[in-house]
């Protein structure tokens, strides 16, 4: 990837990661108690009503979709602004966790399309691996490390649209007991830029290479 396209991916991530948190986890959280979100077909969503008369929001490459009624909003303006067109209020989880987002509600949330789609289709192809990976389970993602992710016997599998250690987006294996080997490239466990895996199957791959070397299999 071009170093233009990759900044432009890092910037549609740290807009998508203030939406999750201040937009959708901070007002659920508030109202119900609940941060986890959930991945969708176009992109990502509350599991619980964010309050103001709403039962859901969805954030879509377009904009945040609102039910009922199914009302749009574009994408672009600050969490802020969307937040007060939509009804709900805004801001953080208060006292849960320690790392936030980059922007803040009332910073400027433009980004390119075509990053804003890589970064949904990253998160989309992770959580359809994981419910290939462990079909009784429900990928979670999760606003305070923006990424979705679930547990099975002691081991974190999920995917990352990138952090401070990874501009692009990545998959993860980090089993809660450390393994050594030379699968084992991170000081959490493994990681494998998308890049490298071919789609949804790679990523399974990664997840069932994984599984197997940490249960010594």
């Amino acid at each position: 990837m071009e170093q233009t396209q990759a900044t432009q991916v890092v910037r549609a991530r740290q807009v998508l990661h203030a939406l999750a948190e201040q937009l959708l986890a901070g007002p659920q959280h508030r109202t119900t108690g609940e941060i986890a979100l959930a991945v969708t077909d176009g992109g990502f969503a509350t599991t619980a009503s964010p309050g103001g008369g709403l039962e859901r929001l969805e954030v879509r490459a377009g904009g945040v979709h609102a039910e009922p009624g199914g009302r749009e909003v574009p994408l672009g303006r600050p969490v802020r602004s969307l937040a007060a067109v939509l009804g709900v209020r805004p801001g953080i989880p208060v006292n849960l966790y320690l790392e936030h987002a980059e922007l803040g509600p009332d910073d400027d949330l433009g980004a390119d399309p075509a990053a804003l789609s890589v970064v949904l289709g990253a998160l989309s192809d992770g959580a359809a691996a994981l419910r290939a990976l462990a079909p009784d389970e429900t990928p979670v993602l999760w606003p305070e490390h923006f990424d979705v992710g679930l547990s099975v016997d002691e081991v974190n599998y999920g995917v990352s649209p990138g952090d401070a250690g990874h501009d692009l987006p990545y998959a993860y294996v980090g089993p809660w007991t450390p393994r050594t080997g030379d699968f084992w490239n991170e000081p959490f466990g493994a990681s494998r830029p998308l890049t490298q895996l071919a789609g949804v199957d790679g990523i399974l791959a990664f997840f069932l290479e994984g599984r197997e070397l940490a249960a010594g299999t």
